[in-house]
C-alpha cells in the first residue's frame, strides 16, 4: 500500500484574535487549547495600543473540523469568530468545555486550504 506524502498545501495558518469586553477588566492571559495545538495551551500576545490579543498558528491540517477552546485566566470563554459549537468528545475537550443551557460545549473551526 503506497503511503500519501504529506503537502504542504494541506496545512495553514490562521491568527486569532480576542478583544477583552471593557466591563470585565483586563485579563492576565489568554490562551487557546484545540486539536490542532494536540490540546497544549498557547499564550495569545497582548497588543495594548490595539487592546487585542493573538496568535498566529501555523500548520492547521486542512480539509477537516476542529475543535478547541479560548480561555481567559484560565477559564473558557467563547469565541464569536468561531464556525460553531460541538459536543465535547473525550477526556481534553471535557476539561475545557463551556457551561451552556445545553451542556457542555467546545467551539468548532472548519478548517480549509488553498
Amino acid at each position: 500500500m503506497r503511503q500519501r506524502r504529506e503537502d504542504p498545501r494541506d496545512t495553514y495558518a490562521r491568527v486569532f484574535r480576542f478583544k477583552p469586553c471593557k466591563t470585565k477588566g483586563h485579563p492576565s492571559s489568554v490562551e487557546i487549547i484545540g486539536s490542532f495545538t494536540r490540546w497544549q495551551t498557547v499564550s495569545l500576545t497582548h497588543d495594548p495600543v490595539q487592546g487585542t490579543w493573538s496568535v498566529t498558528i501555523q500548520g492547521i491540517p486542512g480539509k477537516k473540523t476542529h475543535h478547541y477552546m479560548l480561555l481567559v485566566d484560565g477559564k473558557p470563554v467563547h469565541d464569536p469568530a468561531c464556525d460553531g459549537l460541538a459536543l465535547p468528545m473525550g477526556f481534553d475537550e471535557e476539561q475545557v468545555a463551556l457551561t451552556t443551557p445545553k451542556g457542555p460545549r467546545v467551539l468548532m473551526m472548519f478548517a480549509q486550504t488553498k
